[in-house]
């Protein structure tokens, strides 16, 4: 099964992937001088650090892409849950229960099925 999430949850979620990958990367790195291997580990350290501040780099450029578009998103109510949540495009899905909500009728389903229904945004449901 393939979890999903909102567009804006993605961009956060390599963002920190990277900023943990990053720094793990420098921490192992270090190894190289705690441990004493000599030039061959003050060098494997010196590449560590240095792809893990890369790593660190592109994650706070992630981070501030996601936090721009964030601020542009459309806030809608989820049919679903009732929580507010944003949206960004013509599809994505609920931050908090994955439901996938459009704006755009033509993206609207012509029956709902599955477990997890497609909602235009600002629908109502009946229970």
């Amino acid at each position: 099964m393939k979890f999903k999430s909102s567009k804006v949850n993605e961009f956060r979620l390599w963002g920190l992937l990277l900023t943990m990958g990053g720094m793990l990367l420098m921490i192992l790195g270090l190894a190289g001088i705690v441990f004493e291997w000599g030039a061959a580990g003050r060098m494997l350290a010196a590449v560590c650090m240095v792809i893990g501040a890369i790593a660190m780099l592109v994650s706070m450029g992630i981070y501030f892409a996601a936090g721009m578009m964030s601020t542009s998103a459309t806030v809608i109510e989820c049919p679903e849950c009732g929580k507010p949540t944003k949206m960004l495009g013509k599809t994505d899905r609920c931050m908090f229960c994955k439901t996938i909500l459009t704006l755009d009728p033509k993206y609207a389903p012509a029956a709902e099925s599955g477990p997890n229904p497609t909602h235009q945004a600002g629908e109502t449901t009946s229970p």
